[in-house]
């Protein structure tokens, strides 16, 4: 099959997480913490559809290794660009080449991959940087809701887990459309 999307990234934290629900321990590592209604059947149809995965978080490397193992979805990404162990934070530019790289994704083919996360001034800005397509996952009240400046505008918003398969569907069908 003919496919436009070469991958998908996702956030962590209130975009597979709920945040709300973390327990961490003294180190600041995540224990254990639930997921958001739908987090675990949206990761799985990603894979089922066969996209390459990439989990982008800022925080302790065991956080995402905890929380994900508890849920049995480690296994479902197929790369980890985790600020514990890139050396930076998001926006950066370096925590989203990290991905790219792990997954041989080149520079020409930045606007086919999706960039999903919970965080305008993070996860937006920082892949609207890189030219990578932006869906902003509004699911909480933890963060800001309006976009501080044009670099935290995203393509799209979306309000549950379960609304980003129907949206990657669009985005390959616009996408083939216009190659064909």
């Amino acid at each position: 099959m003919k496919r436009f999307l070469r991958a998908i990234f996702l956030d962590s934290g209130d975009t597979l997480v709920d945040e709300g629900t973390e327990v961490k321990d003294d180190a600041g590592v995540v224990q254990c913490a639930e997921l958001i209604p739908g987090a675990a059947a949206m990761v799985q149809e990603i894979k089922r559809r066969d996209y390459p995965l990439a989990l982008v978080a800022d925080g302790p490397v065991g956080t995402f290794q905890n929380v994900l193992t508890q849920h049995h979805l480690y296994h479902y990404f197929d790369a980890f660009a985790i600020s514990g162990a890139v050396g930076v934070d998001k926006p950066d530019a370096r925590m989203f080449e990290h991905a790219l790289r792990a997954l041989h994704i080149a520079p020409h083919d930045y606007h086919r991959v999706v960039m999903v996360g919970n965080n305008l001034a993070r996860d937006i800005k920082g892949a609207n940087a890189l030219g990578l397509i932006t869906v902003w996952l509004d699911w909480a009240p933890r963060r800001p809701k309006i976009p501080a400046d044009a670099a935290e505008v995203p393509d799209y918003t979306i309000k549950t887990p379960a609304a980003l398969l129907p949206l990657l569907e669009q985005l390959e069908q616009r996408q083939l459309t216009k190659i064909s």
